[in-house]
This record gives structure tokens, sequence and C-alpha cells, in this order.
């Protein structure tokens, strides 16, 4: 046999030896892709929450924006190598109108945790209450997230083991994957060879076929640690499932529970939905921090009852029309005769008797209350700020807490009506603060809230706010011939005044039609017929228990 010949033998025997190499690692590479059970498979998913690109646009936005976010992603780091991935899912169940979660196998082996969580999230009874508040507000539902904030960390410790085992089989797979695609280049390589090389190419070759070989082994060996791997993770997984679905139970009850407290703290302030949809996240999280901690933040409820109230008595108010019937008077109003009056015309004899009464004004008609036709000024609250306004009546609810809530109410009077309003903050002589909030211009929340939590403390004067009030509806009165203002002064001291500055004040009175109002806040004596706020004002009463409302409420019918 020539040298030639034993060279394509050589070859002939290599280029066997490659088909069956490439037979087996076939054979490898065919099982190792075939993954049953839990083990991801190229193309699981690793997000639990469905979600379109414009939602992962809202999340990044806000994940920029919420320092708390980034901070507690960095935290959680520490716990779950996909702390972020997590964030992301709990921040889109809370944001989706309608949240849609993946099933379980279709899910990454790593994110399984990620998954029980979620899901047993959404599954606690407080959810939906929770949604309600947050569904389609991103610093709503990154709010929450936050409140969520420890029971994740607690979740996450409860699953440790579970996750680091997912995470192995995770890993276990993804060489498998590595493996058979090496193999299957292998594979790809070796059949590239003719058969007709000469003998190192068929060394070449046999080389080749021992690649082919080894990597389908290791293949092989891939696939079998991911399955060991998914089949270690399920039983961790399945052993904290109940104490992460015990932790989500209390983890959504507390961020529904802040959730809505801060609601009901954004609408007791007048902060209505449409300003908050077109507030800054860093402004808005400021302002919610601002009232969770300002002086009147505890008060909240009370600001929220009393502007509620004010609506119910707009809605009752009536002006120039009749009002509540109270009786029978006698006149010759027609339109008001009792029917037994018009029984008389029915009665020929009687006719002339009915009209004689008519003409002297006898007629038994019907009595009612109308309601007075209310200002057209502006409307000025003087506030009493001196230090006993410190004090708390029932229900721990200080004299200055019921006094800014009724003025916070009386703000959005004027504001209903179209007129200007102004608040006085006052105590001693040498102390006054004055907010003005015209009627052509937003009431800007920021100066709502210095105008409730300013507190000047001190004694008491009376001339120095009213002299203030008075000047301010006489310069209406030359600027725009406004007259018919509302003064509403709210105390719970008494203090004297000067013949003088009193003989001023009801001359300015007469000249410009203003009214006075009076409350005297957990004071009677300041409400005494003898007081001197008595002398002061047209109407006034006197609160003492600082719980109800509606101790005010007629207020708001006659303003």
């Amino acid at each position: 046999m020539g040298q030639g010949d034993r060279v394509v033998g050589q070859g002939d025997q290599a280029v066997g030896e490659v088909d069956r190499a490439v037979g087996e690692a076939d054979q490898a590479v065919g099982g190792a892709g075939a993954s049953s059970g839990p083990v991801a498979a190229p193309g699981r998913h690793t997000a639990v929450v469905v979600a379109d690109r414009f939602d992962r646009i809202t999340w990044r936005d806000t994940y920029v924006q919420s320092a708390g976010l980034r901070e507690l992603a960095e935290e959680l780091t520490d716990l779950h190598d996909h702390a972020t991935d997590l964030l992301t899912d709990a921040f889109l169940a809370a944001y989706k109108a309608r949240p849609r979660v993946r099933e379980r196998a279709d899910m990454d082996p790593s994110r399984l945790v990620d998954h029980l969580i979620v899901t047993s999230l959404m599954e606690s009874p407080a959810f939906a209450e929770l949604h309600r508040e947050t569904a389609g507000d991103p610093y709503a539902a990154a709010m929450a997230v936050l409140a969520q904030a420890p029971a994740l960390r607690r979740m996450l410790e409860g699953t440790r083991d579970a996750g680091e085992r997912a995470e192995a089989a995770r890993k276990a797979r993804q060489a498998a994957d590595d493996a058979a695609t090496a193999a299957d280049e292998a594979l790809r390589q070796a059949a590239d060879g003719d058969g007709t090389a000469p003998s190192p190419a068929a060394d070449a070759v046999r080389q080749a076929a021992d690649a082919v070989r080894q990597t389908a082994e290791a293949a092989e060996r891939a696939d079998a640690a991911a399955r060991q791997g998914a089949r270690d993770a399920a039983p961790s997984l399945a052993a904290a499932a109940p104490g992460v679905r015990a932790a989500a139970r209390n983890a959504t009850a507390t961020a529904a529970g802040a959730a809505r407290e801060e609601a009901a703290l954004m609408r007791a302030w007048g902060v209505g939905p449409g300003e908050l949809e077109r507030m800054p996240f860093d402004r808005r999280a400021r302002l919610a921090e601002r009232l969770r901690t300002g002086r009147l933040a505890r008060w909240a409820d009370l600001i929220g009852r009393f502007r509620q109230m004010a609506d119910g008595e707009r809605a009752r108010k009536v002006e120039n029309a009749t009002g509540e019937l109270v009786g029978v008077t006698l006149g010759d109003d027609l339109s008001r005769v009792i029917p037994s009056e018009l029984a008389n015309l029915g009665l020929p004899a009687l006719r002339a008797v009915f009209a004689a009464r008519y003409a002297a004004g006898e007629l038994m008609l019907y009595d009612s209350q109308g309601e007075q036709t209310t200002g057209k000024g502006a409307v000025i609250a003087c506030v009493d700020t001196s230090h006993s306004m410190y004090e708390a009546g029932p229900g721990g609810i200080t004299r200055e807490a019921w006094a800014k809530a009724c003025a916070l109410a009386l703000l959005d009077q004027a504001r209903h009506a179209g007129r200007d309003f102004v608040g006085i903050l006052f105590s001693a002589a040498d102390k006054l603060q004055v907010f003005r909030f015209p009627a052509g211009e937003p009431a800007g929340t920021a100066q709502v809230l210095d105008f409730a939590e300013t507190f000047l403390g001190g004694g008491t004067s009376y001339q120095r706010p009213l002299t203030a009030a008075r000047e301010l509806l006489e310069e209406e009165f030359d600027d725009a011939a406004r007259a018919r203002g509302d003064i509403v002064m709210i105390t719970d001291d008494d203090c004297g005044v000067t013949e003088d500055w009193m003989r001023g004040w009801n001359e300015a009175k007469h000249r410009l039609g203003f009214r006075v109002f009076g409350v005297a806040v957990g004071a009677p004596r300041v409400a005494e017929a003898d007081s001197v706020l008595d002398a002061l004002c047209d109407n006034l009463r006197c609160v003492e228990d600082l719980t109800d409302v509606h101790a005010a409420a007629d207020l708001f019918r006659l303003i």
C-alpha cells in the first residue's frame, strides 16, 4: 500500500470517529436542551407583572426621581441579587390599572422568589383598598412600595435559602445552555471535514471528535446540575411561602393605611387630584412630608370635617328668596295666604270680609325666615394666636386647631363666592401677620400652609388686627368700590379698646357696610353680653365643644 493510500485510510477512520462522536453529541445535546420542571429554558421571563414599554418608562422615571427607591434597592441587594426587579414588579402591581402576573411555570428560576412575593402582595385582602389609591399614580405607587419596605426585607430574609438555591439553578441552567451552544459549534466544525485531509488534518479531526464528546458530556452534566438545583429550590420555596403570605398581608395593610392617610391629608388641605398629577415628584414628596409633620398634621381630620360642613352649608344657602317656614303672621301677600283664608273666597257671603282684611293687611299668611344677603367685599379671618390658644378642649383638640380649621373653611367659602380672602394672625399689639389670597389668583398650597402653621405667641390685642382689617376693607372700597365685607374674629380672650378707636370703628362700619362675626373659642366669658367682643360683633357665638364643627355652621350660610 502506498503512502497516499495510508493517509486516505487514516482520514476515513478519523471521519468515522467524527461521525460516531457527532451522533453521541446530538443525543447529549438533545438531552441537555430538553429541560423540564421549574428550570428555565431560553425565553423564560424575569418580570412577574406583565407590562408594556410605557409602564417601564414610568417606572424608570419614578426610580430616577425617588432617592428612597434607589436606597431601598441598594439595601435589598444584600438579600437578593435581583432586588431592583422585585421593586419594579411591586411598583407595577400598584400602578397598573389591571395588573396581571405571569404563570409560575413561565418564570426564570431566579425570579421564583419575586413571583411568590408579588403574588402574595396582590392576593392580600388589603390590596384592593391600596390599589384604589395608587392605580395610575406613580408617586402613590412608589410610596406604597416604600411603605412595604420592612415587610419586603422580612420576606427576602425568609426566602434567602430558596433564593440562593434558585439562583444556583439559574446559573446551572445558564452553564447547560452555554455547553449546548459549545457542542453545537463543535459539531458544526467537525462536520466541515471532507475525509480527504492528510495525516496532520486527520489528527485534527480526531481532536475535534474528542472536543465534541467532552462538550456534550459537559452539557449533560450542566443540565443534570440545573435539574437538581430546581429540585432543591422547590422545597425551600414551599417552606417559605406561608411566612411570605403573612408578611404580605401586613405589608399591604400598612401600605393601604399610609396611602389612605396621605390622600386624606391632601383632601383636608384642599390639594385636588388634578393639582397632584401636575406636581413634580420631589415637590409632591416635600409637600406630603410637610403635611405629615406640620403643626396641624394631627388635626387633618378636623380640617377636612370643617371643609365638608362648609360645603354642605353652602348648598343650603338661598339668597333673596323665601326661606324656612317658621309660623303664621298677618299681611297682604297673596302668594303666602293660608288655605283657610282662601276658603273664604268660595263663599259669596265672606268675599267682602276677605277683601276688607286684604285691604287692611290682616290676612293670615305663612311666615318664613329667609337667608340674609351675603357680603360682596373681602372675607377677613382674624385668628388669635396668643399662648392661651395652645389649650386643648374635648377630644384633645386645641383652640388653635379649631380656629385655623374654621379659617381655612372660610378661605374656601370666599373662593367659592369669588371674594378676596385675608387671614390675619394676631396676638400682642406688636405681633401681627397678614396673608392675602386675592380671588383672581390661585391659593398656593405653600402659602395656605404658612398661614395655617404660623403661631405668634404672646398676649392679645383687639385693636391691632381689627384696625388692619378695617384698613384692608377701606382699600378695597377705594380701589374697586366693593363694600359689605365680612370680618370673623376668632379668639379666646377679652381685652379693652379705647373710646376714640371705637368711635372710628363704628364710623367705618357704617360707611363700608361690613359685618363682624365673633367666635369665642373655649371661653364663654368672652361672649358674655357685656364683653368687648359682644360690643364689636353683629353675630357672636361661643364654642366650647371643639369637636363640633357645626357650632359655626351658620357662618357659612351668612357669609
